[in-house]
């Protein structure tokens, strides 16, 4: 049923409007915005505090979650942090990877999250025996949206190797299809549904043989799906590139194609002005995730010059250390203040357009992220009373929510229209805190 929805402050891109009215048709769209509109009308749902679009998670690997302070014990790099995430990918199955996607998608939707690009590569059964349902485990994926309430783009990713020109280890081989060929023939039997995208992701130059990255690219140009790729997180990734085929992953990547505006390069950390002048060029847009990165100590990327050579950036957790995607938004800016030493390289609008627009436009979905008419009525309000964002006048919300509030500030999330996230509570699943604890236990050997 059509119904109005009354936000106390909206952020409507560019400013913060007092008394905005949002109509919602029946199709889960915005009919209308109406500003200055002083009260409530007669049956609105009101929304206290600002109200922003829909939050885009545009990279995530849900079963990162069970790592969540265990990998912080100790020290350690990326490589060894690595083998504790096999540890948990292996004991995945369709049932337990639904129970935890679950519980996770549910954390985003409390955290403002309306959308999830989901790089999903834990394909097969352990030792890479397919499932009865070869698509059983991006299946369960996308059940687990639905049931959270939040809409997802299954980024089922090509992983075929180890590493340049070898086999997959024993970890590996339930994430790889053994060909491209055969990763699109599986990828194809999935279908879209109402909150359901499927695109496509290259793991890394490391995990798809140059040979075939064409393919992979290919398969997403004919969909007009979204592509997404890691690119050069590591410096050893780009050392051993350069040893292979004696060219940056950039590079590689441009020469078979890989690259374009339907491309997003996934962290984009150790990038030499070539690469910057590449991705730009092509409008291949830069995902960051700078809580990950610090917490893998993988390094800065230089988001700044990326988005100053034509590259759009977007947002994601990645690896859930924390789920706050206005903790990433305030950390890319305060990434780039100690690496330069001054500040203000970007406006919490440009933050914001990153963390909301931007970010569903790298995963298919430009019609999101945006409160205006004929976008999807996906939106979330941020508390301006709490101990963190009170003080400051409405007017300056979007700065007080990017540089102030966290995850924690957030008292509804609405989806398609739909009351996912009431006052702090999510109406679907009803004990999220316990829902995690319980899936991530069975997941311990």
């Amino acid at each position: 049923m059509p119904l109005t929805y009354w936000l106390e402050h909206a952020w409507l891109g560019s400013a913060v409007e007092p008394g905005v009215a949002v109509e919602v048709s029946g199709d889960g769209r915005i009919a209308a915005v109406r500003t200055g509109v002083d009260a409530p009308p007669p049956g609105a749902e009101v929304l206290r505090g600002l109200t922003l679009p829909g939050l885009a998670n545009a990279h995530s690997h849900a079963f990162h979650r069970a790592l969540r302070g265990v990998v912080q014990v100790g020290s350690g790099t990326f490589w060894t942090w690595r083998e504790v995430m096999y540890g948990v990918a292996q004991n995945l199955t369709p049932d337990s990877y639904f129970t935890l996607a679950r519980a996770v998608y549910a954390e985003m939707a409390l955290a403002g999250i309306t959308n999830v690009g989901e790089f999903h590569y834990v394909h097969h059964a352990p030792g890479g025996t397919p499932y009865a349902d070869p698509n059983a485990m991006g299946e369960a994926l996308i059940e687990a949206a639905a049931a959270a309430g939040i809409r997802i783009t299954l980024l089922d990713t090509a992983y075929l190797s180890s590493g340049f020109g070898e086999a997959p280890n024993e970890h590996q081989r339930r994430f790889s299809d053994g060909t491209a060929e055969a990763w699109a023939e599986r990828v194809s039997a999935l279908g879209p549904r109402e909150h359901a995208l499927i695109g496509a992701a290259i793991h890394s130059v490391r995990a798809v043989p140059a040979g075939q990255l064409a393919a992979v690219a290919d398969w997403a140009a004919q969909r007009e799906a979204p592509l997404h790729v890691h690119l050069s997180e590591q410096t050893a990734e780009n050392d051993a590139c350069r040893a292979a085929h004696g060219c940056t992953p950039t590079e590689l990547l441009a020469e078979h194609g890989v690259l374009g505006a339907r491309t997003t390069g996934v962290h984009n950390t150790h990038l030499t002005d070539g690469d910057i002048a590449l991705l730009g060029g092509s409008a291949t847009g830069t995902c960051m995730c700078p809580t990950t990165e610090r917490d893998l100590a993988d390094g800065i990327g230089p988001a700044g010059r990326l988005q100053q050579a034509g590259s759009p950036l977007s947002l994601g957790s990645d690896s859930h250390a924390v789920i706050d995607l206005l903790e990433e938004a305030r950390a890319m800016e305060l990434n780039e203040r100690l690496r330069s030493r001054t500040r203000g390289h970007w406006t919490a609008n440009a933050l914001l357009a990153a963390a909301t627009a931007d970010g569903h436009a790298a995963l298919g979905r430009p019609d999101a992220g945006r409160l205006e008419p004929g976008a999807l009525a996906d939106f979330t309000t941020v508390a301006l009373d709490s101990v963190r964002t009170a003080g400051p006048p409405p007017r300056l919300g979007a700065e007080t929510a990017v540089f102030a509030a966290s995850a924690a500030d957030v008292r509804h999330t609405v989806v398609g229209g739909r009351h996912v996230v009431r006052d702090g509570h999510h109406t679907l699943v009803a004990d999220v805190p316990t829902a995690l604890a319980e899936a991530i236990a069975a997941l311990r050997p």
